[in-house]
């Protein structure tokens, strides 16, 4: 019998909290059991396996940095809006590493379209509105924008700007500039 108190979402959040602790591939029903000291046959009647909870890890991240990027471009466009964007996603990653990983979880295509993962990109397009690019051109610009910073912030986290100078700090601001002038001068065929 299932131990009182646990939930689905508890368990998704302990889940989560575990993922940023130990990394999301670390995260398995095994493991959650371990940390709430109850045996994995009382999880299944919350979820159905590990594959079921680093989805339901997935969907919360997506849908907490979906809300953070939401409030972060509130009444904000062009550079103000596109940094206030970068640095959501920057910030939670640093913040949530393993949720982070998570986000980038592959989906399958109806739990995809379900998840706040579309929010990202219509928050992504709402900013480039603020560029005026035209409508054809704006799911290139949204895939370069989502390159840039997921790469940037892969490369920081895994260590990858730790050696050498400038501080990654000033390489992010530089970066941010570039994506700013290339948005306001975007090539169009």
């Amino acid at each position: 019998m299932a131990r009182v108190g646990l939930t689905t979402e508890r368990l998704t959040q302990a889940g989560a909290e575990l993922a940023d602790e130990a990394g999301f591939d670390q995260v398995t029903v095994s493991a959650l059991a371990r940390r709430f000291g109850v045996k994995v046959a009382s999880l299944y009647s919350h979820v159905k396996n590990s594959q079921d909870l680093r989805t339901r890890i997935a969907l919360l991240a997506l849908e907490e940095l979906a809300d953070r990027a939401a409030d972060a471009v509130a009444g904000r466009a062009g550079r103000d809006a596109l940094t206030a964007f970068a640095h959501v996603y920057r910030d939670y990653a640093r913040e949530h590493p393993g949720r982070y990983a998570a986000a980038r979880t592959r989906l399958d295509p109806e739990t995809a379209a379900a998840s706040a993962g579309p929010r990202h990109a219509q928050l992504t397009r709402a900013i480039l509105r603020g560029y005026d690019l035209p409508e054809r051109e704006q799911t290139h610009a949204v895939r370069l924008l989502g390159s840039v910073f997921h790469g940037y912030v892969s490369l920081e986290l895994g260590g990858g700007f730790a050696h050498s100078a400038p501080d990654p700090e000033e390489s992010w601001s530089r970066v941010l500039d570039a994506l700013d002038s290339l948005l306001r001068n975007w090539p169009t065929p």
